[in-house]
């Protein structure tokens, strides 16, 4: 399972606006069903930074730094007073004040409409919750909250202290979102399907140990103890090369575990494996079988070889 296999995005309800930070900075106007995108960086940092703080009031001084930073030009308060009366036009449902003007700042009111990020945030924490007691459901509410993820949160609008630091928070999110994805698909038997998925973000996040973890897992559930084992080593080297440090007790405690073949790494909830998953489990045991046939030829021509010499 990858990113790529997830559904797509569930359509908002009809008639209700979203603001969406999962990816390039869009308005989705419920009636219309167009996408307004802010022409500028600038806009679409400002309208970011309003949706981020929606109920909150901000003040010009924070807003002309997330803007401008350390180097606002000379008549910063009118210029941000220009981009906030642009975006007044741009935004749908003009029955509707979007951005109020106060004595000391600006404020968005969401009123009615949504944001992508709430609705990731409650697809993703009641996928998490469901993992333990049924992980196929839990599968299908985590690949619904990522499926809104169109791209690098808050893409091309990082341009201050504001969005960088909600960017991160959830990049954050996204990633424990996926272990948990992985965790549940493991625990329906799946393992054969997330084992190049899970190499990927082992490769794309070299110093998240989570995703070597469930790796490991999914390899051993494929008969491939060896190479789980391999695995342990690699994220080892990488920590000690990068942080100087050993891998932490959780991921020390796994390789043990897939050394001394420990009953708990077997797959849970077997009653709840489709046909599909069946196979898969097939598939990777005969792909072992035969290696192990491989290895065991190369050990007798190499045994035979040595005895005619």
């Amino acid at each position: 399972m990858t990113v790529l296999d997830l559904a797509a995005p569930a359509p908002v309800r009809g008639g209700v606006t979203e603001f969406r930070l999962l990816g390039p900075v869009v308005v989705h106007d419920g009636e219309t069903g167009a996408g307004i995108v802010p022409p500028g960086p600038k806009q679409r940092a400002l309208l970011a930074t309003l949706v981020i703080h929606a109920g909150e009031l901000l003040s010009v001084d924070r807003l002309v730094e997330e803007l401008w930073g350390d180097r606002p030009p000379a008549n910063a308060p009118n210029a941000l007073q220009a981009h906030v009366a642009r975006l007044r036009r741009l935004l749908p449902a003009p029955g509707h004040e979007w951005i109020s003007t106060l004595p000391s700042g600006y404020l968005l009111t969401l009123g009615q409409a949504s944001t992508d990020v709430a609705r990731f945030t409650r697809l993703s924490g009641q996928g998490r919750a469901a993992v333990p007691d049924d992980p196929q459901y839990a599968a299908e509410l985590l690949g619904r909250a990522l499926s809104l993820w169109q791209g690098p949160a808050l893409q091309d609008s990082r341009r201050g202290p504001i969005c960088t630091a909600e960017a991160d928070r959830l990049e954050e999110q996204r990633l424990i979102t996926l272990e948990s994805l992985y965790e549940a698909s493991l625990s329906c038997g799946r393992y054969a399907e997330v084992v190049s998925g899970l190499e990927r973000l082992t490769a794309d996040h070299p110093l998240r140990e989570r995703f070597y973890d469930l790796l490991m897992v999914a390899l051993y559930r494929g008969g491939r103890q060896a190479e789980a084992l391999g695995v342990y080593e690699r994220a080892r080297r990488t920590l000690i090369t990068v942080l100087g440090v050993e891998p932490g007790p959780a991921l020390r405690a796994r390789m043990e575990a897939v050394l001394n073949q420990s009953p708990a790494l077997t797959t849970p909830h077997p009653h709840k494996l489709d046909l599909a998953s069946e196979v898969a489990q097939l598939r990777a045991r005969i792909e072992q079988l035969a290696r192990d046939q491989e290895d065991l030829l190369r050990r007798a021509t190499a045994a035979a070889d040595s005895r005619t010499v």
